[in-house]
């Protein structure tokens, strides 16, 4: 390309304008409100409702309102392109051993179809306990309980290598109890599909 026809097509480019950058705000998942703040040398615009959006260009920044439509259209690939976002579940466990209550084990058909959809998905496998017995047993026990809950995945078609199982023992009790309280609700196994 010759030089007076790149000067004219960046004049050109200069007096359209040409957008250089979108920032549009998505409404979150969960409902929350969000905001987010766009700076540079020529000042900042605050994106805090769903869909705010600000232009950037040569010209300078515009901030405008974005629609579903728009963001659709304009990133309707990009977005579908994003992995899922992470799913948890949590199954309860019957006193002092790893036999999932008739409720969890129903809901682990559920959980196992949301693994087997996700082509690339990983699988963190949580065990806790109650504060009911010593600290070494419960850390044990909730690995225990991981662990149990890893074999019926695999046994059921998951792959062993999308699957991780930890122990937390009594460290993160969903309900807060004093030493060796039995709470139903500690008793459990957390299980994030990303």
């Amino acid at each position: 390309m010759n030089k007076a026809l790149a000067s004219l097509l960046l004049a050109s480019l200069l007096a359209a304008g040409c957008v250089s950058e979108r920032v549009v705000l998505l409404p979150s998942a969960d409902g929350r409100p969000g905001a987010v703040v766009v700076r540079d040398a020529g000042g900042e615009v605050r994106l805090d409702r769903p869909y705010a959006a600000t232009r950037r260009s040569l010209g300078g920044n515009d901030a405008y309102q974005s629609s579903p439509e728009e963001v659709s259209e304009r990133f309707g690939a990009a977005l579908a392109a994003r992995p899922p976002r992470p799913v948890s579940y949590v199954l309860y466990f019957e006193a002092g051993g790893n036999v999932l209550t008739a409720a969890s084990q129903a809901a682990l058909v559920d959980i196992r179809r949301k693994i087997a959809e996700q082509a690339a998905s990983e699988v963190r496998i949580i065990g806790h306990t109650d504060r009911v017995g010593s600290v070494e047993g419960n850390d044990a026990l909730s690995l225990k309980r991981a662990e149990s809950l890893r074999d019926l995945l695999v046994e059921s078609g998951v792959a062993a290598d999308k699957l991780e199982a930890v122990g937390r023992g009594e460290r993160d009790p969903l309900v807060p109890t004093a030493d060796e309280v039995d709470e139903p609700k500690n008793r459990r196994v957390e299980i994030v599909v990303r």
